[in-house]
């Protein structure tokens, strides 16, 4: 079904009862100084004109500047949204970012060791992908195991082999719920919760959280049985720490004033959940985009593997070469450009009332920074909707920044694992492009490539198989 089309009888007839209950206070509020857009109807705001498959194609068409969005009905989900980092608020969200930032660099991000463990999880995957001979394969799950690898090591200092068992149910329950989250049937159950007996996929996410929630929850169980506070291991270890100094140490004023209060149980659960997806799911779903343009563009891809020889030759790329490699960097940086991964971020919401430009955006508006918008601004770019390094390189081929690009958004809330993802972007990237060729499947041209991205929380490509024909 075309979410575009119109809206099944059963639901227009509940929306119509509802307009009847709301039009008073829908009027009352249209009244206010609100920025300008599509006239919202009572409760479902804009709906009825969302693409509900891709809502930021919508929202780029039409300027929407709000939407309708979720109201955490589900208790568990509730929950989960005030824990963790990803989408916690207040005071809450400040200690969590505040700790996982330093916890992270404490472990190596931006450090050399972190690159090492990058490097060591880039010999492991050339190996696998030499494996297939130059046959044709799907590379979405081994990505996300290798690249997962990277903060799994910080979270729970180790690494999972590609065909354990558990890391592939893991994976799994990330990846599904993620295009889930993304799906029009997890978008109106968010906006609609009576409509959930008519909206099964909810329930599938729930499911999907619950047994993730479960692994974490057994395995800083066993963390705690081993934990010493003078060797501390991983990320895990650290906020246990943290937690029994609270317990053990704060004195009454600082248990009154909930000093580190906020290191208990169920924020650990959801900040390592934050993590572990976000440190997965954008950096492998970025370089996943990346072969496939090399795929479909094979002169770049040839101009790329020209400079890692050069460059590189036959060692092993490190961080370090990436200021002496600027077409191989304007190729990565254009990768996020162009793949647009997480087009709409994650939701916002204005903790008091806002005057912005002489328009009032009143308490606990949820605002979408519509990355989209930034990262394809027909203003900005030369070619926008094309796949063009040359946006990173000036005339002399030296690499260049560019203002708006901002694919780990920006402000407070930018991606706290930015340093780490940059590394492993270019690592991982420059690491197969050295040691292979990566080919459509026999039968099968570049125009025949499918550059459209597919439906979920964020944009990956659709499933499609490669060829990786060793160089050397």
């Amino acid at each position: 079904m075309d979410w575009m089309e119109p809206i099944p009888a059963l639901f227009l007839f509940i929306l119509m009862v509802s307009f009847v209950l709301k039009l008073g206070t829908f009027w009352n509020k249209s009244s206010q100084n609100l920025p300008p857009g599509p006239r919202p109807l009572p409760l479902i705001g804009n709906l009825h004109i969302m693409d509900l498959k891709r809502p930021h194609r919508t929202m780029l068409k039409v300027k929407l500047p709000v939407l309708p969005m979720a109201r955490l009905k589900d208790t568990g989900a509730a929950q989960s949204a005030e824990r963790g980092v990803t989408l916690s608020n207040g005071e809450n969200w400040k200690v969590m970012r505040r700790f996982a930032l330093s916890t992270l660099r404490d472990y190596g991000m931006g450090k050399r060791t972190i690159e090492d463990r990058i490097v060591e999880e880039c010999s492991v995957l050339i190996k696998k992908f030499e494996t297939y001979e130059g046959n044709p394969f799907e590379t979405t799950s081994i990505m996300n195991a290798a690249v997962a690898n990277i903060i799994v090591s910080i979270l729970l200092d180790k690494r999972f082999d590609y065909e354990d068992s558990t890391y592939i149910r893991l994976l799994k329950l990330i990846n599904e719920n993620i295009r889930l989250f993304g799906s029009p049937s997890v978008t109106l159950y968010n906006m609609f919760p009576a409509l959930g007996f008519l909206l099964g996929a909810h329930k599938t996410v729930m499911q999907n959280r619950d047994e993730l929630f479960a692994f974490i929850n057994a395995t800083f169980i066993k963390h705690l049985r081993d934990l010493d506070e003078n060797d501390q291991r991983s990320f895990i270890d650290t906020f246990l720490i943290r937690q029994q100094e609270f317990i053990l140490f704060a004195s009454q004023e600082e248990k009154k004033n909930k000093t580190n209060a906020y290191f208990h149980n169920r924020n650990l659960i959801v900040i390592v959940a934050n993590l572990f997806a976000a440190g997965m799911e954008t950096i492998s779903t970025t370089l996943r985009w990346g072969l496939l343009l090399m795929m479909k563009y094979p002169e770049i891809q040839i101009k790329v593997q020209e400079e890692i020889a050069k460059v590189v030759g036959s060692s092993q790329p490190r961080i370090e070469h990436r200021t002496k490699m600027p077409y191989t960097d304007a190729v990565v940086h254009e990768i996020q450009r162009f793949a647009n991964v997480n087009p709409t971020n994650l939701p916002h919401a204005t903790a008091t009332d806002v005057t912005l430009n002489g328009y009032f955006i009143p308490k606990g508006t949820f605002i979408m920074p519509l990355l989209s918008s930034v990262l394809h601004d027909e203003s900005q770019w030369e070619k926008p909707h094309k796949f063009y390094p040359e946006h990173f390189l000036n005339s002399d081929g030296k690499f260049v920044k560019r203002d708006a690009f901002m694919p780990f958004s920006a402000g407070r809330r930018a991606c706290i694992g930015e340093t780490l993802a940059k590394t492993e972007l270019f690592l991982f990237f420059t690491s197969l492009l050295q040691k292979f060729t990566f080919q459509p499947p026999p039968g099968t041209s570049q125009e025949d490539l499918d550059l459209t991205p597919a439906v979920g929380l964020t944009t990956s490509p659709m499933p499609h198989q490669l060829c990786a024909l060793p160089r050397f």
